[in-house]
């Protein structure tokens, strides 16, 4: 068989960098279809199933990370404004948002204090190198925010990266178990819950599993979550002598 005309156009499409972004929408695509598949089933979150998928891609074709993001920067770049319209399903749902404030802003930084006071204590407890310990603090918020964290505390910023999609991923296959477990009915909390512990991947799946008024909780809890974790984790950080 033949192979020359298949190995020149993989020579073609390699050289373009529309390949890598034309790989991230299909794999999403194909994520999205296995989702369905297994009925919505946590561990098949289109956002952990995409990933694999370009993994192994990157992987088979030898492919480095810095030559696909050259194509994919484009959706990189995406994220700023979708972040931005996660205010519209909040918006519309304003009135409940102002009747549950204060609750909301207290188990937002009952959250935040527990989150790092127990990863750091267990990092202590586990003897963890120090840096280890800075880039696992802010493990649960978004990942720009949390790798600036992480950068200012002297901790390594792409560990915290892939800290940050593993307590995402952690979050979307164990929130769900948890929430049953406790009894919650009420979207909010089910969206609020998950935006705080889960970020952005909790977000995605609020809305593609749950509903918009879980979604529009979640993305308020993280964009909260990111704006006071800033805040409350460098002082927490001096309390344990770093």
């Amino acid at each position: 068989m033949n192979l020359a005309p298949l190995d020149a156009l993989w020579v073609y499409l390699s050289a373009s960098p529309l390949l890598h972004l034309l790989l991230t929408l299909v794999a999403f695509l194909l994520a999205t279809a296995i989702n369905r598949l297994a009925r919505g089933a946590s561990l098949a979150h289109p956002v952990l199933v995409s990933i694999a998928l370009i993994i192994a891609f990157l992987w088979l074709t030898d492919t480095d990370y810095p030559t696909y993001f050259e194509g994919a920067q484009f959706i990189h770049f995406l994220l700023g404004p979708a972040t931005v319209a996660l205010a519209v399903p909040l918006f519309d749902h304003l009135d409940r948002v102002k009747q549950m404030l204060w609750p909301l802003l207290t188990a937002c930084c009952v959250g935040i204090v527990t989150a790092v006071t127990t990863t750091l204590g267990l990092s202590l407890a586990l003897g963890a190198h120090t840096q280890v310990a800075l880039s696992l603090a802010p493990k649960s918020v978004t990942s720009p925010i949390a790798m600036g964290i992480a950068e200012k505390l002297g901790g390594i910023p792409s560990l915290t990266a892939g800290l940050v999609l593993l307590t995402g991923t952690l979050g979307c296959v164990l929130g769900p178990v948890v929430m049953r477990l406790a009894g919650a009915r009420d979207d909010t909390v089910k969206g609020f819950t998950m935006g705080l512990s889960a970020h952005g991947i909790g977000t995605a799946f609020c809305f593609s599993s749950v509903s918009t008024l879980a979604g529009a909780f979640a993305g308020m809890s993280m964009g909260l979550t990111g704006l006071l974790t800033a805040f409350i984790v460098p002082p927490i950080v001096r309390l344990f002598g770093f």
